[in-house]
C-alpha cells in the first residue's frame, strides 16, 4: 500500500449531506471484485447525464477539479451500504483525502484499509476548508499527517486528531497484509514448532 505522509491538492467541495456509497458509486457496477478501473464511474448517476454526457454543473466535472485529490464534503459521508468499491472508485479516481464533520462507521474503516485518509473536523473548520474548497482552481490544501495538520490557501492552519495506529498505518503504507507480514519471524518460529510438536499431521504447519 502507498505512504500517506503529506498531501498538497486541489480540495473539491461537495457541500451535501448524506452523501451514500450508491452515490459514491451505483450498485450497476460492483460486478468486478478489481481495485482498478471503479474511477470511471465514480458519483456516476451526478457526473453524467442520461445520454452519457458529462453534467457540467458538478463539481468534479469543472474544469478546476478535474484533479482534484481531496474532497470536502457535508456530515456523514460514505452512509449506506456497506460496499467496498466506494473507497476503491474515490481511490481510483484520484481521492486520497475526504474531509468531513463524521463519517458512517464501515466506510470510515474500508477507507483507511484501502490507504485514504479520512479527517473528521468540527462543523465550523468544515465551513473554513469548504469556503477555501470554493475558490476553483486557486483551492489547494495541504495534508500533513504526520503532523496532523490542514494548511489552507492563505497560509491558515487547523488540527485534526486521528487514531494513532491508523496514522502509522498510512504513514508506513500497511494494510492488513502489510501488518501480518511484519510478523513473518514469528509466524514461521510457530508453524516451526508446531511442525515439530505434531509431526503426524500432514502440512500441519501450512494449515496454521
Amino acid at each position: 500500500m502507498e505512504k500517506f505522509t503529506k498531501l498538497t491538492g486541489v480540495a473539491a467541495p461537495l457541500d451535501m449531506i448524506n452523501i451514500d456509497t450508491d452515490m459514491i458509486i451505483p450498485k450497476q457496477f460492483l460486478k468486478t471484485i478489481k481495485r482498478e478501473g471503479l474511477g470511471k464511474h465514480l458519483f456516476h448517476d451526478a457526473r453524467f447525464n442520461e445520454d452519457g454526457s458529462e453534467n457540467e454543473d458538478f463539481v468534479l466535472n469543472k474544469p478546476a477539479y478535474r484533479g482534484a485529490e481531496i474532497i470536502v464534503a457535508g456530515d456523514n459521508f460514505g452512509c449506506g451500504s456497506s460496499r467496498e468499491h466506494a473507497p476503491w472508485a474515490l481511490k481510483d479516481f484520484g481521492i486520497k483525502c475526504v474531509i468531513s464533520t463524521s463519517f458512517a462507521d464501515i466506510f470510515y474503516n474500508n477507507s483507511f484499509k484501502n490507504g485514504m485518509l479520512l479527517i473528521k473536523v468540527s462543523k465550523e473548520d468544515l465551513e473554513k476548508l469548504m469556503d477555501d474548497a470554493e475558490r476553483g482552481a486557486n483551492a489547494t490544501l495541504t495534508v500533513d499527517l504526520e503532523n496532523q495538520v490542514i494548511q489552507g490557501p492563505d497560509g491558515g492552519t487547523l488540527h485534526f486528531d486521528i487514531d494513532p495506529f491508523r496514522k502509522y498505518c498510512l504513514l508506513n503504507g500497511l494494510d492488513d497484509i502489510g501488518l501480518t507480514e511484519q510478523k513473518a519471524d514469528k509466524i514461521g518460529d510457530f508453524e516451526a514448532k508446531r511442525e515439530a510438536a505434531q509431526p503426524w499431521i500432514p502440512g500441519a504447519a501450512k494449515a496454521v
